[in-house]
């Protein structure tokens, strides 16, 4: 289950994307694109595209049960596809799982995908879980 302390982050707000499905190696962040997302070809931006892609990796292997601490990672490498464009309005869905690792990284593997099921991009990447969290 979400956790809104956990799953909330300035810069998640900024951006405009939410974590809408969380479980044990699986996690889905979604967004409606908005203006703010597109680049000056009219189409979603590749940033905006792996800012989906890194934050549904990097929440599919950080997952904790409610009355468990939680687990914390940052991105160590990334690779993304660029496969078809977005246009405004665009609900875009990025499923993330986790696909192995060990105690202090893992690996994860994401597919974007729109309202219709077109798939958009995706990307694959390798995490550090952090060992004590920073205030």
């Amino acid at each position: 289950m979400k956790d809104p302390v956990v799953t909330k982050s300035g810069f998640a707000d900024l951006v405009g994307y939410r974590l809408d499905d969380w479980r044990e190696d699986h996690a889905e962040v979604i967004v409606t694109v908005e203006a703010k997302h597109m680049n000056r070809s009219g189409v979603l931006h590749g940033g905006m595209l792996t800012t989906l892609i890194d934050s549904a990796c990097g929440y599919s292997g950080c997952y904790s049960p409610p009355d468990a601490a939680p687990r914390r990672a940052f991105t160590l490498s990334l690779n993304t596809h660029f496969v078809a464009t977005a246009k405004l309005g665009s609900k875009l869905r990025a499923t993330g799982r986790r696909t192995g690792g060990g105690r202090s990284v893992f690996f994860a593997a994401c597919e974007v995908r729109d309202q219709d099921d077109r798939l958009i991009g995706e990307g694959k990447g390798v995490f550090k879980y952090i060992s004590s969290p920073q205030k």
